[in-house]
């Protein structure tokens, strides 16, 4: 039989989530697998470099895949950063459920923790890099280290709370993962309550008003 040429990543990422579900384990050997799905093992080469990439570029995928999903409703750009976040949030663990043998194997495979969150370093960098995107007021600190540091605390935030949801998610019995949802609103009114800069707005512009008075009184 000749062997099919032209694989793309969407074929090999389905040969090997097919494989790794009906044998609950990877494959043994890039050639095995080939093999086992009848192309050339030069073809996986195009497209992974190992089995462990395929983890990575699988989240890597749904994300993408989310974001395609919200972007062709002509209302998602109008919403406002919080609404974007559920959405997001709304949409990614339906395409999760819809993988949701897969991911819950996978993401539990290693016995070694660090492992598994491993599989998510694509992921993180792109999640991180929506919430970016999402241009969420931040006080005006005016100093650039400052600016930076605030960013990288709010984006380390947002990643953890995407990753409890996620760990969430995976231990949720209830019917239709109605749990989850709660959880997830809950979780992201909770933080954008936590992040409102209004109060500290208000307070920095009196302390900086205070200041400014204490040092002109003494000239």
């Amino acid at each position: 039989m000749a062997k099919k040429k032209n694989i793309t990543k969407e074929n090999v990422i389905g040969f090997y989530m097919d494989y790794f579900l009906e044998h609950n384990k990877k494959p043994n050997t890039v050639y095995q697998f080939a093999k086992l799905n009848n192309f050339g093992e030069a073809e996986f080469y195009k497209h992974f470099t190992n089995f462990e990439t395929i983890d990575e570029t699988i989240f890597e995928v749904f994300f993408e895949q989310t974001l395609q999903l919200l972007q062709k409703s002509d209302e998602y750009e109008t919403y406002d950063a919080k609404t974007k976040l559920l959405s997001f949030y709304y949409t990614f663990f339906e395409i999760l459920t819809a993988n949701r043998s897969f991911v819950v194997a996978i993401l539990n495979h290693d016995k070694n923790q660090l492992k598994n969150m491993k599989k998510l370093d694509l992921l993180r960098k792109h999640f991180k890099n929506f919430f970016q995107s999402l241009e969420i007021e931040k006080l005006d600190l005016q100093q650039e280290k400052l600016i930076e540091l605030q960013e990288k605390s709010m984006n380390e935030m947002a990643w953890i709370q995407f990753a409890l949801l996620l760990k969430f998610w995976i231990d949720d019995t209830s019917s239709s993962f109605e749990k989850t949802d709660i959880f997830i609103e809950k979780s992201v009114n909770a933080s954008f309550d936590l992040m409102d800069i209004k109060p500290l707005k208000s307070l920095f512009d009196l302390g900086k008003f205070m200041w400014k008075e204490k040092v002109s009184m003494k000239m």
